[in-house]
């Protein structure tokens, strides 16, 4: 599970392409974070959880104390979050998660994606069966010394652990949980007193699809096609 997701995650990260874009999507999670559980930090460990993921991708500090400081702001916009489900061509399952301030717009967009490309857009809830929702915390390790991964995920089992990942290579350990365990494992992480570079919920699909090159190209400009737009905040396909 772990190289496949980190393969995946990079290529996401990859086409998200300008700086700009991955900030705005931090920017939402920070937003949303505030409307939710107020903009302290100590009481608010979604907000803790995005601040992290903010620092992972190198987001200014400024960045990310305007973003709390607007979202605080009693006018400021409400995000609503949305996940729209469909197949592209050759049979490929792609989930969408957005978080909008207008949702006929963001149905609009992403069915128009889907018509565009090949593919049509189903009832949400449709593809559920065929990804696993799994809560992934990357741990960073440079730095540390004597990190036992068993003793480790002695610690954590009782908040969720699942399995558990050493990339030497980048100084990441790598753990994964149910998403229903993920508040628990971020309260885990934080009670052994380790640095969380990154945590996400993610959508891994339990099977996959192989495509030819000029197939995979077919999807991929569906592909490229959610992710630009301003109201997705991820995109989860069976593509190999």
């Amino acid at each position: 599970m772990g190289r496949a997701f980190e393969k995946r995650k990079a290529r996401k990260f990859a086409r998200w392409g300008k700086v700009a874009k991955l900030f705005t999507r931090i920017g939402k999670e920070i937003a949303m974070a505030v409307k939710e559980g107020g903009p302290d930090t100590e009481y608010n460990p979604r907000l803790r959880l995005a601040i992290q993921n903010a620092k992972s991708v190198n987001m200014p500090k400024d960045t990310v104390e305007k973003s709390i400081k607007k979202a605080s702001d009693k006018d400021a916009a409400n995000y609503d979050e949305i996940v729209y489900e469909g197949y592209g061509p050759f049979g490929i399952a792609i989930v969408v998660e957005c978080a909008t301030d207008n949702t006929t717009r963001s149905v609009a967009n992403v069915r128009s994606y889907f018509n565009k490309n090949n593919g049509s857009l189903g009832k949400t809830g449709s593809l559920d069966f065929l990804f696993e929702r799994k809560g992934v915390f990357t741990i960073n390790t440079e730095g540390v010394d004597d990190i036992d991964p068993e003793d480790l995920e002695l610690q954590l089992i009782d908040y969720g652990a699942e399995e558990i990942e050493v990339d030497e290579d980048q100084h990441e350990i790598i753990i994964y949980t149910d998403y229903t365990d993920f508040g628990n494992m971020q309260k885990g992480i934080e009670s052994v007193g380790l640095e969380l570079k990154s945590a996400e919920l993610e959508r891994i699909p339990n099977t996959t699809t192989k495509l030819t090159e000029e197939q995979e190209a077919q999807i991929q400009k569906l592909l490229d096609k959610l992710e630009d737009d301003e109201d997705v905040q991820n995109v989860f396909h069976t593509m190999a």
